[in-house]
């Protein structure tokens, strides 16, 4: 449920309640809501509850006692200030899984996008954008499109600067950094082809409207924004390149309208259904299908 004080049990109950999951899949709660607990007032306790059902729902998966997990939203600074040692959710699964090469990959809509980084500083993800990092999550992409699609792909890679950087008038990263990742993206056989790097602010407007299967994006937010934007109510999270199949609703905890009644639970019930669809087309994959 993630952080109970937030939205989280009420759009999980809501989801559970739609009628719009499918029904050849059971659900299973995990976590508790700590006694005392008032929607809208996170505490430490919260938190700790918090941490705790991460720390079941991983177990569960990693012994194959559920098909997916789909994790409600938790909030950071109150999982910090009790010791959680990780920047966010993404990476808690990928440490409980020893993975290190996985993606943060979001879909809603018609867009679907990747992210080169992810939490870190803004400087930061600019300082250690490498080709290396472009072509690694670029795989992981395709990989996840690849499972759900089943077909060749065309994928749209945004540059870092103003115009994809104007030839070098703007920057030199798309020259020098991206250009060579999306080569060697081109010569993989990844079941995709990468075009690029293509300007910002247009890339989005054409994978909406079908143009670009998906959208290699070079930070968080270059990602996040136009992804909201398009499809707010039904936006998902995948933790993608685990062992274990992993997604959550793509918002918050919204502390300042939990228990109004008056949270949507679209993405939670997209998450909860994009689970269920990635459980089969794994399942397919392994028996046997393309993935």
């Amino acid at each position: 449920m993630g952080d109970t004080a937030g939205i989280g049990p009420e759009v999980t109950r809501a989801a559970l309640e739609s009628g719009r999951l499918d029904p050849d899949f059971e659900y299973h709660v995990v976590g508790d809501v700590p006694p005392g607990t008032v929607a809208g007032q996170p505490t430490k306790q919260t938190a700790r509850a918090a941490a705790s059902a991460l720390e079941e729902a991983a177990r569960l998966a990693l012994h194959h006692e559920v098909g997916a997990v789909v994790t409600g939203p938790v909030n950071k600074s109150a999982l910090h200030a009790i010791g959680f040692p990780f920047p966010g959710q993404t990476e808690f699964f990928a440490q409980c899984c020893g993975v290190k090469d996985f993606a943060m990959i979001l879909t809603g809509g018609s867009l679907t996008v990747g992210l080169v980084s992810i939490h870190v500083p803004l400087r930061q993800a600019i300082e250690q954008l490498s080709a290396d990092e472009i072509e690694r999550v670029g795989r992981q992409l395709a990989s996840f499109l690849r499972l759900r699609l089943s077909r060749d792909l065309r994928i749209g890679v945004a540059g870092l600067n103003p115009h994809a950087g104007e030839g070098g008038t703007f920057g030199r990263e798309e020259i020098e950094v991206i250009s060579p990742a999306i080569e060697r993206l081109n010569r993989a056989a990844t079941g995709a082809s990468f075009h690029g790097p293509l300007p910002p602010d247009t890339v989005f407007h054409a994978a909406a409207h079908g143009e670009w299967d998906g959208v290699l994006c070079m930070y968080h937010d270059q990602g996040l924004i136009p992804l909201k934007l398009h499809a707010f109510d039904e936006g998902v999270n995948t933790t993608w390149g685990l062992p274990i199949l992993r997604t959550s609703p793509d918002h918050g905890t919204a502390f300042p309208i939990a228990g109004k009644g008056i949270a949507r639970a679209g993405s939670m019930i997209a998450a909860l259904r994009l689970a269920a669809e990635l459980v089969r087309a794994r399942e397919h994959a392994g028996a046997g299908g393309r993935g």
